[in-house]
């Protein structure tokens, strides 16, 4: 049972239009101006479209250091490779979870020439202490992504933490990050217990759906007050969201870029790193 009052929508954000890559489309929901108040996050792009020119060039070779990406894709054909000799395709309902660490040259290439492409990516940072571990790079295919169905109907994807007792596929012990893609049917509600050291926020990208009083449209995210140890989500229409919860880590955030340390000294290193070969 709930034992302290449901969390409510501090913030309605609608994010930026904005382009990365070789020109892919896409709309960055969470900003660098939100990484303090929604920490450990750094970074939410939500990019989807039916258009083959708003995709087609993918995300070539580029840097990362110090952070974590999540790939989740709802449609569509995405191929990774990187200069640590990982390679995996990630597919409809798979993930893609990439620990840049000390540093990572990757590429993120569709695997199509029509169709949609949809889904998310998440920057999740790395505490000081492990921003210069050796990277790694797991491929979760939908299938291995545990999910449960309510009585009510409601289906969730438990894609990292925990959820009605149901392990999801990725922990993190430092961030404890929750990670949900939550279904709803027309008319159902669904309770989910977020801890209350956490921030969180959802974003929906189906239907609408109501935290309280307020209503989260179709590509909006709702920010959730750090008030509860739980969220109360119910709509009227069929709706879809992801529910996106982590401890904070408290720690200093300079970033350049692809480069996220605690330092500028940290980023400097890291540019004059990559400028000389040593990323791997």
């Amino acid at each position: 049972m709930n034992t302290k009052p449901f969390r409510s929508i501090e913030q309605l954000i609608a994010g930026v239009l904005t382009s990365d890559g070789a020109g892919v489309k896409l709309t960055r929901v969470l900003t660098g101006q939100l990484q303090q108040r929604l920490d450990p996050f750094l970074m939410l792009d939500a990019f989807g479209s039916d258009v083959p020119d708003e995709y087609i060039a993918g995300f070539p070779d580029h840097p990362h250091r110090g952070f974590e990406t999540v790939t989740y894709m709802l449609a569509g054909k995405m191929r990774h490779r990187d200069n640590a000799g990982h390679e995996g395709l990630l597919e409809n309902g798979s993930v893609q979870w990439m620990t840049a660490g000390r540093g990572l040259i990757h590429s993120e290439m569709p695997e199509q020439e029509h169709g949609s492409m949809e889904g998310f990516q998440l920057w999740l940072n790395l505490p000081a202490s492990r921003k210069m571990i050796d990277p790694w790079y797991q491929d979760i295919p939908s299938r291995d992504i545990p999910e449960y169905v309510t009585p009510a109907g409601v289906t969730v994807r438990v894609i990292a933490g925990s959820s009605n007792e149901v392990a999801g596929a990725i922990t993190r012990p430092d961030t404890d990050p929750l990670y949900l893609d939550i279904h709803l049917p027309a008319g159902t509600r669904f309770d989910a217990v977020i801890p209350a050291t956490h921030n969180a926020f959802i974003y929906v990208y189906r239907g609408a759906v109501s935290v309280g009083d307020t209503l989260v449209d179709s590509r909006r995210m709702g920010i959730l007050k750090n008030d509860g140890d739980a969220v109360s989500l119910h709509c009227k229409e069929d709706s879809r969201l992801i529910l996106i919860a982590g401890r904070p880590l408290n720690e200093p955030i300079a970033q350049y870029g692809p480069f996220v340390m605690n330092t500028q000294e940290e980023i400097h290193q890291a540019l004059d790193d990559y400028r000389n070969g040593r990323f791997i």
